[in-house]
């Protein structure tokens, strides 16, 4: 497999990725924090009507689904930076191609070019052939 971006456009993914990560934990921790001091939980238990419980779990599970949503991006970018490391990043994990420039400016953490992409998404994302 042959290094498709130069040493100078690796280093400044890596420079994104890190900043990005960074930028992430500092996020997780935030929401972590004021979730705390909300207590949206507490307050879930000590409501009375129906619709105030509703409104409780939804800001509970909306501030979990973020936290989730912030994590998997971690995870994206640990991943990044291993195939950095290894010298296979900017190339697509099912066909071997390079992944485009623009594509890994635009989402830095792609691991598939734009058409191995579409092809995932139809086959993984939908949960398979739609039947009636």
């Amino acid at each position: 497999m042959e290094q498709v971006l130069s040493d100078q456009q690796l280093n400044e993914f890596k420079r994104i990725l890190k900043q990005r990560y960074q930028q992430l934990r500092k996020e997780i921790s935030e929401e972590l924090r004021r979730t705390d001091e909300e207590r949206y939980i507490e307050l879930a238990g000590r409501v009375h009507d129906p619709e105030e419980e509703a409104v409780a779990d939804l800001l509970v599970d909306l501030n979990l689904a973020s936290i989730d949503r912030h994590i998997q991006e971690l995870r994206q970018i640990d991943e990044a930076l291993i195939r950095i490391a290894k010298l296979e990043y900017g190339i697509c994990i099912d066909c071997d191609q390079p992944i485009g420039l623009e594509r890994l400016k635009a989402n830095p953490v792609a691991e598939r070019c734009l058409q191995c992409q579409e092809n995932y998404e139809k086959n993984h994302m939908l949960g398979g052939t739609p039947s009636l």
